[in-house]
């Protein structure tokens, strides 16, 4: 007598799969489940459903706590990197700003083009440049006077984002990787306000 074959997929060695793991980062970056269907490339529904997933697999009863989780993916960069907690903190080098634009398109030939930015690589409708070793990031929007967000390079997201939590710093969300490169480097980020509420950020970029 043949065996049976069970049905349905075969379980993930991972806590979550990995379609499950893009969702839960679009959500730990703040981003609605349009903006994140739009960026994947799949239906609100197919977001909802992988949420949905997400909070019973973690036992989390809100968005607001898969937010703040800083749970890492098995097959990241940072899952096997070492911690060093310590006092020190080096905040004192800037990595990243932020502009929002009404077109992507338009804005990458006009920093490239006419300011002469070096292109560093664009993706969905995020661009990003170069200016003197800091990151200037361009992504699709609203264009507001005076929104500018800074990102402070940091060695170790994750010691950093504990030890400024310990320090009284209320983080919005847990660090969380936004993207990975061709060559495998990861973008870690996570944000916090300042006193009058600005968005502030530390950023890593994770090699294996």
């Amino acid at each position: 007598m043949s065996q049976q074959r069970s049905r349905g997929r075969p379980p993930h060695a991972d806590l979550l799969t990995p379609s499950e793991w893009r969702i839960v980062e679009g959500v730990r970056h703040g981003l609605s489940n349009p903006a994140i269907a739009a960026r994947l490339g799949i239906s609100v529904d197919a977001v909802k459903f992988h949420v949905g997933n997400a909070l019973q697999k973690l036992g989390f009863a809100s968005r607001k706590e898969l937010k703040l989780w800083s749970g890492v993916r098995r097959d990241s960069n940072l899952k096997e990197r070492p911690s060093n907690m310590g006092d020190s903190i080096n905040l004192s080098m800037v990595g990243q700003i932020s502009r929002t634009v009404t077109d992507v398109s338009v804005a990458r030939r006009w920093y490239g083009d006419v300011l002469g930015l070096t292109h560093l690589y664009s993706f969905g409708d995020l661009a990003f440049f170069d200016c003197g070793g800091i990151r200037l990031f361009l992504s699709a929007g609203e264009a507001k006077v005076g929104e500018s967000i800074i990102y402070f390079k940091v060695d170790d997201v994750r010691s950093a984002h504990l030890a400024l939590t310990e320090r009284g710093v209320e983080f919005t969300n847990a660090p969380h990787m936004i993207h990975r490169h061709e060559d495998g480097t990861e973008e870690w980020m996570a944000f916090f306000n300042d006193p009058d509420g600005r968005p502030l950020a530390i950023m890593s970029q994770v090699t294996a």
